[in-house]
């Protein structure tokens, strides 16, 4: 009995060390990846990393000899204050710009085989670079009055300085990851992959020139206004000769048309009054006819006292009287 608890006991005990060590090394095994990190297997011991796969975020079985080299998966934010540059009338000028590049995960061995994790200084510095070759085609004014035409350019510079000139795999990954001048894959050469980084956004900054050249242009953009100003005075006191020139016009007309007018109502009320008075002595001169010849008048003396006391007894400060005594006295003394 007690030679086969021998092996039992034994059996069990490293069934139970294996167990134990089960239990420590399966979750050392395990290793993990944030959702904004990319990695690349490593042994522990020797430090030997493996580039043949690029580890995405969760948790992956490698071992408990095994960890992850970890690399930025989401965005790099990047400053470059005051980046001195020449512009193409022979001026320095100073750049503050911003952008973000992100590592591109089918790259990302090549990334490590050129520049291990050390990348940031030479993504930085590349940008810089490719700033200094975008300004100069451009003028100090032009730095100012076409910014959106030099931020463009300046985008192009670094992007294609630190993400190449090769179409991506997917075209719609983002604006720019085919743009129309990229070469295919199959034929691009090692250099045109650039530093490995799509430059996805870009924000031009603050300008800065001498104060020396900041007083001219200043000078030149005042000027500039002045003349403006003294062209709109001008041509506003052009305006407003024109419009008295039109409003006097516009009143000799209307005194003419007055006039006219006042000369027509004139004629034609003299006119009225010559008809109406022809009208008059013609009815006159009819009624006195019929009147003579109903009355058997023929003496034209008679006819002129009639006519005469009739042209009396029209006027109005003309009042006629009898004389009733005459008439009295005549009578009796004819009596």
């Amino acid at each position: 009995m007690s030679d086969l608890s021998c092996p039992i006991t034994g059996i069990l005990l490293l069934a139970g060390v294996g167990v134990l060590l089960l239990v420590i090394l399966l979750p050392m095994s395990f290793s993990g990846i944030e959702y904004y990190e990319y990695g690349f297997k490593r042994q522990k011991s020797t430090g030997t990393v493996t580039l043949d796969e690029v580890y995405s975020s969760g948790k992956h079985l490698l071992g408990p000899d095994y960890e992850f080299k970890i690399f930025q998966a989401d965005a790099h934010f990047v400053t470059l204050n005051q980046v001195r540059a020449f512009t193409s009338d022979g001026l320095e000028v100073r750049l503050t710009v911003n952008f973000q590049y992100y590592l591109r995960k089918d790259d990302l061995p090549e990334l490590h085989r050129a520049y291990d994790i050390y990348y940031k200084d030479v993504m930085r510095s590349s940008a810089i670079d490719a700033l200094k070759g975008a300004v100069p085609v451009f003028t100090t004014r032009e730095m100012f009055s076409e910014r959106k035409v030099v931020e463009e350019a300046m985008y192009k510079a670094v992007r294609e300085r630190l993400g190449g000139i090769c179409c991506q795999k997917n075209c719609n990954l983002w604006k720019y990851a085919c743009p129309a001048s990229c070469k295919s894959r199959e034929i691009c050469m090692e250099a045109d992959h650039g530093l490995f980084a799509n430059v996805k956004y870009f924000q031009m900054g603050q300008v800065y020139i001498p104060h020396d050249v900041k007083e001219r242009l200043l000078r030149s953009l005042t000027l500039k206004e002045d003349a403006e100003k003294e062209k709109l005075l001008q041509d506003a006191q052009v305006e407003r000769k024109i419009t008295a020139s039109k409003v006097q016009t516009r009143r000799n007309e209307a005194a003419e048309v007055r006039q006219e007018a006042e000369a027509t109502s004139a004629m034609i009320q003299l006119t009225s009054r010559a008809n109406y008075t022809a009208v008059v002595e013609s009815s006159r001169s009819r009624g006195l006819t019929g009147l003579y010849s109903r009355l058997g008048i023929t003496d034209q003396r008679i006819k002129n006292s009639f006519d005469y006391l009739r042209t009396l007894r029209g006027l109005d400060n003309v009042f006629l009287s009898v004389d009733f005594d005459q008439n009295i006295v005549g009578n009796f003394g004819k009596m």
